[in-house]
């Protein structure tokens, strides 16, 4: 794993950024390529591991995890997981997340409008 120099000039201009522009956090917590997927895909519903997989096909079983684990830890995602055998989990968005709807419906409404 890269580790990272958090008082380098990079780091330090990013926390600058970050505390200053509300755009760039949000951005900085839902962007990328699969965690706008992923929020859209939970809207307004509960979806076990392998459905999203199968949501997301092209998405590699690390990167998932990874950005399914991001979304738990900003607040955005709730994991819950059954103890049964075999293993249960399933994911939905909490209130948090869920006040992301509308503009992930206004981006999709924006996109759908402006892709060439």
């Amino acid at each position: 794993m890269k580790v990272i120099k958090e008082t380098s000039t990079q780091q330090l201009n990013k926390k600058e950024v970050l505390s200053k522009c509300p755009v760039h956090f949000t951005l900085e917590k839902i962007g990328g390529r699969w965690k706008p997927l992923l929020l859209f895909n939970l809207m307004g519903k509960t979806l076990r591991y392998n459905e999203l997989r199968r949501a997301l096909p092209k998405v590699s079983e690390k990167m998932l995890i990874q950005h399914l684990r991001e979304l738990e830890q900003d607040g955005l995602l709730a994991r819950l997981a059954h103890p049964v055998v075999p293993p249960h989990v399933e994911y939905s968005l909490t209130p948090k997340g869920q006040e992301l709807a509308p503009i992930l419906n206004a981006m999709a409404q924006w996109g759908l409008k402006n892709r060439g």
